[in-house]
């Protein structure tokens, strides 16, 4: 599958393609809303999600809602569904890590892991550097799409979300955690004292995607003075 960059509006899409790409990219997501955002009727977005769910592209998941009522049904990607982006070789990946460890060790698989970030902290620093935080986050973002990981930033009041809607080592992730917990701290790193960050939504914590909140530290410190 290769995704429009606008899956509202592209035309060169399938309707399955974009519905799959908009779940990727905003899930969950209700029939309804699916139906608004495409500009169908209701009946026509629930047929094109049965048959989704149907193919095992698509699982539904009941998500909460404010106040009383009753949880509404939304949609996720299955296993499948995301495997019809890109994985970056993920079954070479996964049996070159088990290769690694069974060969060097633990200590072998970091030396690996810290030499990766090593050469992601050097393409980061040259992209990010000499701006101010929100221009380091937004040079962050692009470069991370470039690299697979389809990020974006969003501003939530003080703060800033750093998205990123696919995971293009997912599957080497789950073999080897230690790459999650680099780019965190390689993240920290880049965008320095000035702002905290944190993973507040994770993929292999069965989230839809991996979301890191900033925070200018001069506002969370603030926040714990007025408490």
């Amino acid at each position: 599958m290769t995704p429009a960059h606008d899956p509202a509006t592209a035309s060169t899409a399938s309707t399955a393609d974009r519905i799959l790409l908009l779940v990727k990219t905003r899930g969950p997501l209700s029939t309804a809303t699916l139906a608004q955002v495409l500009e169908m009727t209701p009946e026509a977005a629930r047929q094109q999600v049965q048959k989704l769910v149907a193919a095992g592209l698509l699982a539904g998941r009941q998500e909460p809602v404010s106040g009383a009522g009753r949880p509404r049904q939304a949609w996720v990607l299955t296993d499948a569904g995301y495997a019809r982006f890109p994985d970056t070789h993920a079954q070479l990946t996964v049996q070159l890590i088990a290769s690694v460890r069974q060969l060097f060790g633990e200590e072998g698989l970091d030396r690996l892991i810290c030499q990766r970030e090593a050469e992601s902290r050097a393409v980061y620093r040259q992209a990010c550097g000499g701006r101010d935080l929100a221009q380091r986050l937004e040079r962050l973002a692009e470069v991370r799409s470039a690299e697979g990981y389809m990020a974006r930033v969003e501003r939530d009041g003080d703060d800033w979300l750093l998205i990123e809607d696919h995971c293009p080592i997912c599957v080497a992730a789950q073999a080897c955690q230690g790459f999650c917990r680099s780019e965190l701290q390689l993240f920290q790193e880049i965008i320095g004292d000035e702002a905290r960050v944190v993973r507040e939504q994770h993929l292999l914590a069965n989230a839809s995607r991996c979301v890191y909140r900033v925070s200018p530290r001069r506002v969370a410190a603030s926040a714990q003075l007025t408490r």
